[in-house]
């Protein structure tokens, strides 16, 4: 699959590919502003009734632009547009659906915590290795994450830095739909498609139903994104991931 930097958008469905505008399976905070823009734009547009968040070819993604963690004259716009991005998915009043086709990593996979469902191929894979990297989580997962997998299976795949597999990550809610033998987007697509043909003011209302609150959301994500800020200036921090931006390059 070739990389489209615009959303496609076809029978009320709008399809926004996670990637940076170079095309690559990483997410910086030019890939971040424009993320958070086209879900404002898919939020008050009337005619966008369902969003599906999908990867590159066998890739969902692989999380942040070591560069920029590595580069703290960088930070400030990368946590602007962290902060945006992260807000407007928690609050975004429309359902989006996740749709995996092989590795969900870092914020890759946090993502994936706002969706409303997610579709995933069986090779697909979901890690967190934040602690491994000397930082903590984001996207509210330290809310998300508990309430979804339960306490002990969210230790796990934070701490311990677990790698999950389809099936695994299924049976901890963390996918809701596995597409089997068929090809995940068409699944993720159909999917869509049966939810844009409900009436839309009752699926946003019943949304926001089950949802809840989102303030609570909000203010852990500005809690996480600080703390987060503040492993990037610890000298530990820096030199692993100096050692990782070394061993990718």
């Amino acid at each position: 699959m070739d990389f489209r930097s615009e959303p496609e958008f076809r029978n009320h469905i709008t399809t926004i590919t996670v990637a940076s505008e170079e095309g690559r399976p990483f997410l910086d905070s030019r890939a971040y502003a424009r993320l958070a823009e086209l879900l404002r734009q898919a939020a008050e547009d009337d005619e966008v009734r369902v969003v599906m968040l999908r990867g590159l070819a066998g890739c969902f993604c692989l999380g942040g632009d070591f560069g920029e963690f590595l580069d703290s004259s960088r930070h400030g716009d990368l946590i602007a547009a962290v902060t945006d991005m992260f807000r407007r998915l928690a609050n975004f009043p429309k359902p989006i659906i996740g749709c995996v086709d092989g590795d969900a990593v870092g914020v890759g996979c946090t993502i994936l915590f706002h969706c409303d469902l997610v579709v995933a191929s069986p090779k697909s894979t979901f890690r967190v290795p934040f602690v491994d990297f000397g930082l903590v989580p984001d996207a509210a997962t330290s809310i998300l994450a508990p309430e979804r997998m339960g306490y002990g299976a969210a230790f796990r795949f934070f701490c311990l830095g677990e790698t999950l597999d389809a099936e695994r990550a299924q049976a901890l809610g963390v996918v809701h739909m596995n597409s089997g033998d068929e090809d995940a987007e068409i699944v993720a697509l159909r999917t869509a498609r049966t939810l844009a043909k409900k009436p839309p003011r009752a699926l946003v209302l019943t949304k926001g139903l089950l949802r809840g609150d989102t303030r609570l959301l909000c203010e852990r994500i500005d809690r996480e994104i600080s703390l987060f800020h503040g492993a990037l200036q610890e000298e530990s921090t820096i030199r692993r991931l100096s050692r990782l931006a070394r061993m990718a390059a």
